[in-house]
């Protein structure tokens, strides 16, 4: 019997460890357990693994059969596929695959704009756009059309989604993610600068894409019963959520019972308040069905504020099992946070209420003083870009675009807060930081700031971390009460807004 090559006499845990050097653990990314609710995973785009490190897994998977097991787990644990011909075909020989599929936890649909039916002739918009558009080709855009309208009219997509989510028996995590390349991003640039003339030859929605998605997805998903407990949505569009209640209202109970973990996004603010109050009904619908929900994240356009009472979308709903709520985008009463809090007092461990605006007659130091008294297992408050409404309404006005500094000419830096420095890796099991961050340290360093790289980020994590020790000092200069926040009633600042998240939770503001 020859003798084992050196690397080839190391035990596979070993090996194991080796290949987290290269790829971070699967298994232990994606697993849930009692923690999971403090790091609900980021919304940012999955990037690919670097071309070194997927070759690496590659190559070692390539060396004899025993390798090629032991790597599988770092190839197929989440998979992303864009909706294209070439993406469908890969997710259905995975899908063929049972070796392959049965380590699958989290899938990820890519999906880009869809063309409008009459209305793709690139190659004559880019005839007349006179060298702007001189580096995209044609034939890109007609044969991405072209197959859009193919398999769309086929249900190629719905079939192959039907035996992949029937293949991965143990998916965790359904994500619905809206895609742009360099060449997709050019030209609706072009449109958007030139709507009147361009429109007549292309145009390109996100909303019948979006609509087209959520049913396939939600189809594929009841028809193999699948057991994933999460869903995220980024880019939803107010519009599809509705063409969904039409088209399969029976799936969505089945679908929301399975849920511990939500979050939404909207990101069209056209009609906001009123389409979302046309979805109030379906979010009772589902938020009742949901009855082992953890973590849930409802957020809106941080340049528009949505404008509803907040049990317009949450109907009074209590979940016995909550642990992190967080809202974006909001223009809120005091009183209606309060109610809120009070309700999971006993159970919430993470509060986000990111551009948070109060209404008239509201004061933030009343919302705080509650979360500081009442609420008794609370780790971690986020306030990031909180303000006043009529403030916010004398800053920005109409404006379409809320830049990611705050008003009012806050501090650009906090190089001692980024809290995914401090996050207990062995308790913070969801995605990695690193799955999604595109190396730039000189971004990280002030990453919890309110223009940094994390301000517009709708994880579910703390701003202010947990895991901090409490300091010991005499705290000359912490604030005794409520009274002594500096609230004005008018506008919150950068300084007072970290402050006040330290404050409602007990941490130190010098020594923290």
């Amino acid at each position: 019997m020859p003798r084992k090559a050196g690397i080839q006499k190391l035990s596979n845990e070993l090996l194991k460890d080796i290949l987290d050097h290269i790829e971070a653990d699967p298994e232990r990314s994606v697993s849930i357990d009692r923690r999971a609710y403090l790091s609900v995973e980021s919304f940012r785009l999955p990037s690919p693994p670097l071309p070194s490190q997927a070759q690496d897994i590659g190559n070692f998977r390539l060396a004899c059969r025993r390798f090629a097991e032991l790597g599988i787990p770092y190839q197929f644990t989440r998979i992303a596929t864009r909706f294209s011909r070439a993406g469908l075909q890969r997710l259905e020989k995975i899908a063929s695959r049972p070796n392959l599929a049965k380590h699958t936890k989290k899938f990820s649909y890519l999906i880009p704009f869809f063309y409008v039916e009459g209305r793709e002739r690139v190659g004559e918009l880019l005839h007349h756009a006179n060298g702007d558009l001189q580096t995209l080709d044609a034939s890109f855009f007609e044969r991405k059309a072209e197959a859009q309208r193919s398999i769309v009219r086929s249900g190629e997509d719905l079939r192959v989604l039907k035996k992949a989510m029937m293949a991965f028996r143990f998916l965790q995590h359904v994500q619905i993610l809206r895609l742009q390349d360099e060449a997709d991003r050019s030209l609706l640039d072009y449109l958007h600068e030139n709507d009147d003339a361009a429109l007549l030859l292309v145009d390109l929605k996100w909303t019948p894409a979006c609509t087209h998605a959520l049913r396939t997805v939600g189809e594929a998903l009841a028809d193999a019963r699948s057991p994933f407990t999460r869903f995220s949505g980024p880019m939803m569009n107010p519009q599809s959520v509705l063409a969904l209640k039409k088209g399969i209202p029976q799936t969505i109970p089945v679908l929301s019972e399975r849920l511990t973990c939500l979050e939404l996004h909207f990101d069209d603010p056209i009609d906001l308040n009123a389409r979302m109050k046309d979805l109030s009904p379906l979010f009772k619908l589902t938020f009742a069905s949901a009855r082992n929900m953890q973590a849930v994240h409802i957020g809106f356009p941080s340049r528009q504020p949505l404008n509803l009472d907040l049990e317009e979308i949450f109907h009074n709903i209590h979940w016995e099992k909550l642990r992190a709520f967080g809202v974006q985008a909001w223009r809120l009463s005091a009183e209606e946070i309060i109610s809120l809090a009070r309700r999971y007092s006993k159970t919430l461990r993470g509060l986000r209420l990111r551009d948070v605006q109060l209404k008239d007659g509201s004061m933030w130091k009343d919302v705080l003083a509650m979360l500081r008294a009442e609420m008794e297992l609370l780790d971690w408050v986020s306030l990031r870009r909180i303000d006043y409404s009529s403030h916010f309404d004398e800053v920005w006005g109409d404006s379409m675009e809320v830049p990611d500094y705050p008003p009012g000419g806050a501090s650009d830096s906090d190089e001692d807060d980024d809290f995914h420095a401090h996050v207990d890796l062995e308790d913070d099991v969801f995605e990695s930081e690193d799955e999604y961050s595109d190396g730039d340290s000189d971004e990280r360093s002030n990453a919890d700031t309110d223009h940094g790289p994390d301000a517009n980020e709708l994880a579910l994590s703390p701003d202010t971390p947990a895991s901090l020790p409490f300091c010991t000092c005499s705290r000359s200069s912490f604030p005794a009460t409520a009274d002594d926040l500096g609230d004005n009633g008018h506008f919150v600042v950068y300084q007072q807004r970290k402050l006040w998240e330290k404050w409602v939770i007990g941490r130190c503001p010098e020594h923290t």
